[in-house]
């Protein structure tokens, strides 16, 4: 592999991808069906969708940020009834966050409406850029990860 951020080309092109990586975020974070929650909120509903039940503290690592932080965004979420707290099956000091059917429903809701305003974009592409971008998802998804 190059080296990413000294070689001309390919630096120019970790720049160029964490550009459109950025503003696509931007864009679709405005894809959202409840104005009311913030894109951490959000972000917080979509890691209990995908990872299931949490304690705060995972939740916390999982989004980086600090506990405290993580403790008041689950209490916002509680109170609108997007999460619910259940005691820990092994640790009675800790409480275990899991989303809502409420919460569910609003998340398919939101992926319904980004999906749709993406694809919708990605009709502006020709077939090549097309197959180029759909073959780079699930690369894009690993970075995402790491």
């Amino acid at each position: 592999m190059p080296d990413l951020i000294h070689d001309g080309d390919s630096a120019a092109a970790v720049s160029s991808l964490r550009s459109a990586v950025m503003l696509l975020g931007r864009r679709l974070k405005h894809q959202r069906v409840d104005e009311s929650l913030s894109p951490t909120e959000m972000s917080v509903l979509g890691t209990l969708a995908r990872c299931g039940s949490a304690t705060p503290g995972e939740l916390a690592r999982k989004e980086h940020v600090q506990p405290p932080s993580m403790t008041r965004i689950v209490a916002l979420l509680e109170a609108k009834g997007l999460v619910r707290l259940e005691p820990h099956p092994d640790d009675r000091r800790q409480k275990m966050v899991s989303q809502t059917e409420q919460a569910e429903a609003m998340l398919a809701e939101s992926r319904t409406k980004r999906n749709a305003w993406l694809a919708q974009l990605a009709e502006g592409l020709d077939e090549d850029e097309w197959e180029t971008l759909r073959a780079a998802a699930p690369v894009l998804e690993k970075l995402a990860h790491l």
